[in-house]
């Protein structure tokens, strides 16, 4: 009997069901609905069958099959994504990875934890932190979203301006290949000059190269204190300007966001949140956080950073006086993107440019707005010059549905690599941003990706289609 789209037959169902077990392979029509989706846009795919593996044993044995017949599969995580990564868009199989949600180990005497890749990001960060350790990376779905997702979109978050992104603390994974065969992929050590550097290929490739079962972290010392500050601002542009102007004066805070004040006050109607006094001559906010081991030094950086604030014409600087101050103001933050998209601002894009290039693209981002007829609010990373641009157009729900739409997106694109970025920081290429690869790369650089493609998957069925259209 064929299944589905006619992709997969009821005998190849049937061998997943003896590999994984019954209950762990699904087709019925609810279970497929809440796998067709993830958080990019309006987007729904069905896949034909949904398996839940526990080991990287049954992938491996269900990988073989899907090869044999070359059945499209698609890994997923916590279906987070802002970029399409996870979704089945050409049917077959979707692997879940969220049995696989142990800690395995956590080394104190290393500094390193060991992972499966269904652990929600949050859940990781805080069992280190009882051992006094500290895991940087903190997007801001970190509550809900899967470490292994993360590995796979490198992501990263406002702590990336001072520690990095997600590859900075990979030291080894255990991968999946397309054929089925296990790799681990390097060595769980600080320093490996030993061969081309797996570990850091798979990073950031979007399920497209293997499936990842286990993660071996790089952990640092937690930091004793933390300090934040909000600087409201009458100019978008003069906020972004102060931005540079930090690094410029010594300061390496461990957070700078940026947010404009729309997107703050759609955020706070959302979270029912008034910590942060809002009024109308306001354009932008800055959230700039410190930490370290000793509270009179940060109470030096904070006011020296205050002061240099007000250079830039900054108003009355709100300080979190305690830690529940501090928490409503990163709730704030981390909700604005749920907010925006569920007041109409459904199209976002991840670009980053160098930080002194941040006032040309926000200056650029409301030219084309104004050019194309849609309207953008900008939030985001702007410690590391990552800024998240929100967009809503009259009768239009997602990018790829609108040829105006991939008007503006190609033009704000370029306006990006002219400053001397990309079009994605964190969020990766997915779906919905592969058309515009062309913008950033040449013939001979799509080509060499698609040649590696080719080498870890010669018969295409890999999360195919995704960050490039395989040849």
């Amino acid at each position: 009997m064929v299944i589905g789209n006619g992709l997969l037959v009821s005998a190849q169902v049937a061998q997943f069901k003896k590999i994984v077990g019954e209950q762990f392979v699904l087709s019925d029509e609810e279970s497929l609905n809440k796998y067709a989706h993830d958080e990019t846009e309006n987007l729904h795919y069905l896949p034909e069958v949904v398996i839940k593996p526990r080991t990287a044993e049954e992938i491996s044995a269900v990988m073989k099959i899907c090869n044999r017949y070359k059945i499209p599969v698609t890994p997923r995580g916590a279906g987070t994504g802002l970029s399409g990564g996870a979704l089945p868009h050409l049917g077959g199989v979707l692997i879940s990875t969220e049995r696989m949600n142990s800690i395995l180990e956590i080394d104190e005497k290393n500094g390193h934890v060991t992972t499966e890749p269904g652990v929600i990001t949050e859940v990781l960060q805080n069992a280190v932190k009882e051992k006094n350790l500290f895991y940087p990376p903190d997007p801001s779905s970190r509550g809900s979203c899967f470490i292994g997702g993360n590995i796979a979109e490198n992501s990263g978050g406002p702590k990336a301006v001072k520690y990095g992104v997600v590859k900075d603390y990979v030291l080894n994974l255990e991968v999946v290949l397309a054929s089925g065969e296990i790799i681990w992929t390097g060595a769980s050590v600080l320093k490996n000059s030993t061969g081309y550097n797996l570990t850091q290929l798979m990073v950031g490739s979007e399920g497209t190269l293997g499936i990842v079962t286990k993660i071996v972290l790089k952990l640092i010392p937690l930091p004793k204190y933390d300090l934040l500050m909000l600087v409201p601002f009458n100019s978008l542009e003069k906020a972004s300007e102060a931005v540079g102007a930090v690094f410029r004066a010594g300061y390496i805070p461990s957070a700078l966001e940026l947010v404009e004040i729309e997107a703050l006050q759609i955020s706070r109607r959302f979270v029912d949140n008034t910590v942060v006094p809002l009024t109308d001559d306001m354009e932008a906010h800055l959230i700039i956080e410190v930490d370290g081991n000793y509270p009179d030094i940060l109470m030096q950086e904070m006011e020296a950073i205050a002061t240099l604030m007000g250079e830039y014409g900054a108003g009355e600087i709100l300080f979190a006086d305690n830690a529940q101050q501090k928490e409503a103001l990163w709730k704030l933050r981390r909700r604005i993107a749920e907010a925006v998209k569920l007041s109409g601002y459904t199209i976002e894009e991840d670009t980053v440019v160098p930080r002194a290039a941040l006032p040309a693209l926000i200056r650029g981002v409301k030219a084309l707005g104004k050019q194309f007829d849609f309207h953008a609010v900008c939030y985001g990373h702007a410690g590391d010059g990552n800024l998240h641009i929100r967009i809503k157009k009259e009768g239009v729900q997602g990018s790829l549905q609108d040829p105006e739409m991939v008007k503006g997106l190609r033009a704000l694109f370029r306006l990006v690599h002219e400053l001397g970025g990309t079009i994605s920081g964190e969020h990766g290429i997915g779906l919905i941003q592969k058309e515009y690869m062309d913008i950033v790369f040449n013939d001979t650089q799509l080509q060499l990706m698609r040649d590696i493609k080719k080498v870890f998957d010669p018969n295409n069925i890999l999360n195919s289609g995704k960050i490039f259209d395989a040849q």
